[in-house]
């Protein structure tokens, strides 16, 4: 199954994830930029303003056609309970292209359900399975959900 790990990291938390992800599944990468400077405090409050606004934002061009794979997994840090204006702008912009998806978030304390659910309703598709992983678990490498999330979408 041709397979591509897709995702946004503004601190490189949800990099992380992706990366071990893409390694045990043998998959494609890449990274979604923004051309939205969030670096810093400042860029931290305007990411969850946008977040909670439900904004989109301006994305650098991509190389990779996500209908050119078989299975996408989209990967979004949670900012304010909500997915990532790149990630809400990358699901609009693609939202027809995709054959299946699964989701993962890394996030400090929750929102994990709601995203998942509103990433479904904008590609219009439910996930084959989805990961939801706190900030300490992928920096401590405590990674055992990761595992179980491959297994269910036949990754191990």
């Amino acid at each position: 199954m041709k397979t591509l790990v897709i995702y946004y990291s503004r601190t490189g938390i949800t990099k992380k994830l992706a990366d071990f992800l893409a390694e045990k599944l043998g998959a494609q990468t890449e990274e979604i930029k923004d051309t939205v400077n969030r670096a810093g405090a400042v860029g931290y409050m305007l990411a969850g303003r946008d977040a909670m606004q439900r904004k989109l934002t301006k994305l650098e061009p991509l190389k990779l056609n996500p209908a050119d794979f078989d299975l996408v997994i989209i990967g979004t840090p949670i900012w304010a309970w909500n997915m990532s204006a790149p990630i809400r702008t990358y699901l609009t912009e693609h939202k027809d292209q995709f054959k299946q998806v699964a989701f993962f978030c890394t996030m400090g304390s929750n929102g994990d359900e709601g995203t998942f659910k509103e990433m479904g309703e904008i590609i219009g598709k439910k996930p084959l399975a989805t990961l939801a992983l706190k900030t300490k678990e992928v920096v401590d490498n405590s990674l055992a959900k990761a595992e179980k999330f491959l297994g269910e979408i036949g990754g191990l």
